[in-house]
């Protein structure tokens, strides 16, 4: 059974970074896309950013490029979002999830496993 177990989250001031880190476990039928959600309170889950299995093709959320930066240790069977320049509106919980796809896509139905979250907040 593949697990994912996402790390890192906590209370940081605006301004500040987090780095959150996604560790999968389990055997995996084949390479695999790993991606970031987030979802806020009242609101759907929402894409953040993307990574395919060779880390040679990545995605991002058009409003969140230059902030938020996706990349994987395939070797390890991590991922990780490093976040920067934070800010209240980024108060969410972060997913990470895989897709068995050699793209880095980001709609919600392609990702078939999905971990638990991890709560990022950033106060004003």
């Amino acid at each position: 059974q593949v697990q994912l177990v996402e790390s890192g989250g906590g209370l940081v001031q605006a301004g500040g970074s987090l780095k959150l880190s996604c560790v999968v476990s389990g055997r995996t039928s084949s390479s695999y896309a790993m991606g970031w959600f987030r979802q806020a309170p009242g609101k759907e889950r929402e894409f953040v950013a993307a990574i395919n299995w060779s880390a040679r093709d990545t995605s991002y959320a058009e409003s969140l490029k230059g902030r938020f930066t996706i990349s994987r240790d395939t070797s390890k069977n991590m991922a990780y979002l490093q976040m920067n320049s934070l800010k209240p509106e980024d108060t969410a919980v972060y997913y990470c999830a895989i897709g068995y796809t050699t793209r880095a896509v980001t709609t919600i139905d392609w990702y078939d496993v999905w971990g638990q979250g991890t709560q990022v907040t950033v106060s004003s």
